[in-house]
């Protein structure tokens, strides 16, 4: 599998009244990392023609990051997608090399002409799993 990474830093939006990232950021961070990957190794005309939207999230909350920590974001995809459905795995590593995040989210994909999910084409994924 393709792993895919990003940096991201904890900004003052993401902390909540504990002062840590907020779970509703860390969704956030695992939407605009698995985006970036599909956008980052997807044929344009894929990307074109389907959207992938999120019909699951599991979420491990390991340890806590800081307002200004950086976190080094990875992700890749299951091994096979199960007609329109897909996993992805997500952890999320501090600069100390410990996992403060991890995910599996399940997402579908949706063909944007007619708006409804399709079985993932074999060309689709093939990139991915490379």
């Amino acid at each position: 599998m393709k792993a895919f990474e990003q940096q991201i830093t904890a900004a003052a939006e993401d902390i909540d009244e504990l002062g840590h990232v907020n779970n509703a950021a860390w969704v956030r961070w695992i939407q605009d990392v698995a985006t970036a990957h599909w956008y980052a190794l997807a044929d344009p005309a894929h990307s074109d023609a389907y959207i992938w939207v999120v019909i699951r999230h599991e979420i491990d909350y390991l340890r806590f990051v800081l307002p200004g920590e950086t976190v080094t974001a990875r992700t890749w995809v299951g091994e096979a997608p199960k007609g329109a459905r897909f996993d992805r795995h997500m952890e999320f590593t501090g600069a100390d090399g410990k996992v403060r995040v991890k995910a599996k989210t399940t997402w579908a994909i949706i063909d944007k002409a007619s708006g409804r999910p399709i079985r993932v084409p074999p060309d689709v994924v093939a990139p991915f799993l490379a």
